[in-house]
This record gives C-alpha cells, structure tokens and sequence, in this order.
C-alpha cells in the first residue's frame, strides 16, 4: 500500500567551521556544498535535496553566523536570518567542546521567536576519546532550548547521522513533494563549477587571500562532437599581489587550484572536463555592491 507522501524544509545553522556543509553532502550521499578548514566557507543559502520512500527533506544549508566586516559578510548573516523564515524545522550544529557562543545563543533566540522545531547536531565527535563528557554538552544546550532532539554526530566518520536523519524525518508533514524524487539540488550547474574552484582556492591558499575571492563562470558547454565538458572560468581576487600569488611561480599554483577543481567536476558531472582559469583584480569587491551582485552573492 503506497503510503502518503510527507515533506519537510529544513534550515541548518551554525557557528562557522562546525560542519554544517559536511554534514549536508553526507546526509545527501554527493558533495553539493564545498567544504575547507576554513570559516566562511559558505557564502549563500544552499538548497538539497533527499528523498527516501514517501518522505522528501529540503535542506537549505545556510553561511556560518558570524560578526560581519564587510557589505557581504552583512549579506551572509542576513541569508541565515532569512534561512529561518518559512521552514519546517531547523537543524543547528555545533562543536563539542567549549562554551555556547554568543552567535549560537542568537541562533537559538532567532528559532524561538520563528517558533519552528529544532534538532541539536553536536558535530565533530570524533575528536573526543572520552564521549561521557558529551553529556555536559548536551545538558548545556538543553537548558537553552527545548530540543526534538539532541544527536551526536561525526560528520567525517559519518557516526550517528543515521540516528539524525530518523530525527529529522520525525519532523516531516503529510505533503506533496515539491521537487522530482531525483533532484539532488536547485543550484545551477554554473554555480556548482564556481563553488568547486573556489573550494580549491580555500584549501591550497594562506590566511585571508581565498576570502577575498569570487569565481565567475565565463562559458560552460558540452561539446556537440565530443564527451567533454568547456569551462573558462575568471577567478576575481582584490589585490594586485594577491593575484600574483594565485597564479603562482611559473603558473604552478594556478595549475594545481585548477587541476584539483577539475578532477572533481570529472566525479560530479560524470564528464571529462577541460577547464581553463584566468585571474583578474576587482579592488575592495566585497564591500561593492555591484560586484557582489554580479558575482551572484547577494
């Protein structure tokens, strides 16, 4: 007996760097939301998609809640603020350790005063040998917010995300789907080719460089004689010694980000790629809000 279909959208929020993104592309199977080491690795609200039987789960992985310094870090904060309006739930994720940060205590009034359902994702796990000293975590979120549930989790091992996906269902209404059973994400595939370069300038490049950067995709086409994939693609930084450093001694820094990105776009699109990157400098871009807009940020 086919049983009623049953639907959620579900915001993720957090801190930056707790493994909001990771824990999406795990719980999707694919990797839709570029992951580095670094804060801020998310920019905009990232749409996903599972759909497991009669039940679809929309997750919108939003930007790392943080104090902005520039026009788009004020964009990323209030892309979480917006995340929160009109879905079902909210999963937050944080850290196992250290004290409730001052942004997680805003995060958590903000799903207050939304009045929606909310699941605690404690991530990392993996770093703690002795998990008895989860319970103190756990009890300190608790006294904060009446959680559906509270899970463990490790987003690199994949522990527990099991269990937070039963969760998470429980939080699913009798619904039609909205998307197509097969549909992983509502991002354009320009857009997924963009974030995949980007994603190698956070991870080979030093300190603030990468953050100052932004990924414009000149031309993506697939050859009418040939199983290849084009992509030229800009990527825009805001110093004139920056882009020097990009490209690297005789190009070699340039050839690795690019090789890297390739590589991947391959195991996504299931294609062979050639991908071809230039460097241009658009000086101080994220405080212009021209640029962020051209770049599709805002």
């Amino acid at each position: 007996m086919k049983q009623e279909p049953k639907s959620a959208f579900i915001a993720i929020v957090g801190c930056p760097n707790v493994g909001k993104s990771s824990i999406l592309n795990r719980l999707l199977g694919e990797k839709i939301a570029i992951v580095s080491p670094k804060p801020q690795t998310t920019r905009t609200r990232i749409l996903g998609v599972l759909t497991e039987q009669d039940t679809q789960l929309v997750f919108t992985d939003t930007p790392g809640y943080h104090k902005p310094k520039t026009k788009l870090g004020e964009k990323m904060v209030k892309a979480v603020s917006a995340g929160l309006h009109d879905v079902d739930a909210c999963l937050l994720v944080v850290e196992p350790k250290g004290e409730i940060r001052e942004a997680e205590q805003t995060l958590i009034k903000k799903i207050q005063k939304e009045k929606i359902p909310a699941v605690l994702a404690i991530n990392k796990i993996d770093q703690i040998e002795d998990k008895k000293l989860l319970l103190g975590r756990i009890a300190q979120f608790a006294a904060l917010y009446d959680f559906s549930a509270i899970v463990p989790v490790s987003a690199k091992d994949g522990s527990g995300l099991g269990d937070l996906l039963d969760e998470l269902k429980k939080l699913s209404v009798p619904c039609e789907h909205f998307f197509a059973d097969d549909t992983l994400t509502d991002q354009p595939e320009k857009v997924l080719a963009a974030e995949y370069i980007r994603e190698k300038l956070l991870i080979y490049l030093e300190d603030e460089i990468p953050h100052g950067t932004a990924v414009a995709i000149e031309r993506f086409k697939e050859r009418e004689d040939a199983d290849i994939l084009d992509i030229d693609a800009t990527i825009y930084c805001e110093k004139e010694n920056h882009k020097g450093i990009i490209i690297g001694k005789k190009g070699e820094m340039l050839k690795k980000i690019s090789t890297g990105a390739r590589l991947d776009l391959e195991k996504f699109f299931q294609i062979k790629v050639n991908l071809k990157c230039w460097v241009k400098v658009k000086e101080d871009w994220r405080n212009r809000e021209g640029l962020i807009r051209n770049f599709g940020l805002d």
